[in-house]
């Protein structure tokens, strides 16, 4: 059967969406995804239990490959969709219900590859900086990114969009206490920069050539006394005087990019 007739069988199959509306909200112990590269990833993500896929025509025909027989699809027209999601989320004609993923421990993500940097974020709580930085984490081959669970956002689609695919790539390690997993971090070998406006040497002095852990604080405040203190050095990006700072997903990339291409 070639690849159209079993997208015209999978749509023969599948119903159209119960009920016509939705909460807005996913099932206890459930996240609720959506957009193409967002849904696309989970989808193929072998990690991932899926619940249910709601749809329009167009958007499964946006897919990248096949679903897996009998995959449980309704299929919605985009108000419908709408209904299903945050405000005004570009849903691209795809909702999808799964489990959250299973929690990654530090100890799993430190030492299997020197060069690959670990993320560490002080206090980002807002949703979109952390998919961006998961984004760019992604790109830039990081080992996985690290956050306190009482001061980061849940894994949600809001996340999950604007990391377009990379929550299902880069492990995100969600730890009690930062500072002890800042400790962890050095026992392991990592050098640990902070990044600070404030500070006198620039991140590319600061690199050394060895593992690398990157702590990021929220826009505004920084990072915590406390963790600035579980740093070995301080930096700062050679950013123009003409602008304060830059936004902590902008950062997070120009960081990154710096560990990539350090000699």
């Amino acid at each position: 059967m070639s690849k159209g007739e079993r997208k015209r069988a999978m749509r023969g199959r599948a119903g159209r969406m119960q009920g016509g509306r939705g909460s807005g909200r996913a099932s206890t112990g459930q996240v609720r995804l959506w957009g193409r590269h967002a849904v696309e990833a989970a989808l193929k993500n072998p990690a991932r239990s899926h619940r249910k896929l709601w749809a329009t025509r167009e958007g499964i025909d946006s897919l990248d490959g096949e679903l897996p027989e009998g995959f449980p699809v309704e299929y919605a027209d985009v108000a419908d969709l709408a209904r299903l999601v945050a405000r005004d989320a570009p849903h691209q004609g795809l909702v999808l219900e799964c489990a959250a993923l299973e929690d990654v421990f530090l100890d799993e993500v430190m030492g299997d590859d020197p060069a690959r940097p670990l993320v560490v974020l002080d206090q980002v709580t807002d949703p979109h900086n952390v998919g961006a930085i998961l984004r760019s984490a992604a790109a830039f081959n990081a080992a996985a990114i690290i956050t306190q669970d009482r001061h980061a956002p849940p894994e949600s689609g809001v996340i999950a969009k604007s990391a377009s695919g990379a929550l299902e790539i880069v492990p995100w390690v969600r730890v009690v206490n930062l500072a002890r997993a800042l400790e962890e971090i050095a026992e392991a070998g990592y050098w640990r920069i902070g990044l600070a406006g404030e500070a006198e040497a620039t991140l590319a002095e600061a690199l050394p050539t060895g593992p690398v852990a990157l702590v990021l604080g929220a826009e505004g405040d920084g990072m915590r006394h406390n963790i600035a203190g579980h740093c070995d050095a301080l930096a700062r990006l050679p950013i123009s005087a003409a602008m304060e700072s830059l936004n902590v997903s902008n950062a997070a990339a120009v960081a990154l990019y710096a560990v990539a291409t350090r000699t």
